[in-house]
């Protein structure tokens, strides 16, 4: 037992860490989304959209965004041509969820881990919002390769920034370094 002592510490930080900051997210959702007669997104997800939309208005661009009223996401219209939507799993909360676990679970000295996962967590928002500016103009300029876009290259970018992340966290800050 002793030699998966490690595996099993690691398995243990990240399920309780994952599921504890999972649980606040669901309940935050279940008080601040609405469906039923109509649908309201998570603050969060409508701030993202919103972010995107300022974005791609300080570049010149014709966006704004309005909430979907057949279901529960942000249409993003670019010069009045509905061209994407922000779910409440583009909002990268999930993704930020799933590396602040990941940190945890190899953590290292106490404030640098915090401090990691605050910079971090920001740094996945961030590169998510480009990501999602990025989307939103290739989709309206190249509708026709929504599926390789969506699908493929832009869950990449948020994929991989958040394992390079990991990457230098356990090769730079963490307990496990080598």
């Amino acid at each position: 037992m002793n030699k998966y002592k490690n595996s099993v510490l690691f398995l243990v930080k990240f399920f309780i860490t994952y599921f504890l900051l999972f649980t606040i997210y669901a309940m935050y959702l279940n008080s601040s989304q609405v469906k039923g007669n109509g649908f309201q997104c998570a603050s969060i997800t409508t701030k993202v959209a919103d972010q995107t939309v300022s974005f791609l208005n300080f570049f010149g661009y014709n966006v704004t965004s309005e909430q979907h009223k057949e279901e529960m996401s942000v249409k993003l219209l670019v010069d009045n041509r509905y061209t994407a939507r922000v779910i409440e799993g583009c909002n990268s909360i999930s993704i930020i969820i799933l590396f602040i676990a990941f940190i945890v679970a190899f953590s290292g000295p106490l404030i640098t881990t915090i401090l990691y996962a605050i910079v971090g967590s920001f740094l996945i928002y961030l590169i998510n919002i480009l990501r999602i500016v990025f989307l939103t103009m290739m989709l309206y300029k190249y509708p026709n390769q929504q599926m390789v876009l969506h699908n493929l290259v832009f869950p990449a970018i948020i994929y991989g920034a958040t394992f390079l992340l990991w990457v230098i966290w356990v090769q730079k800050f963490s307990h496990h370094k080598k």
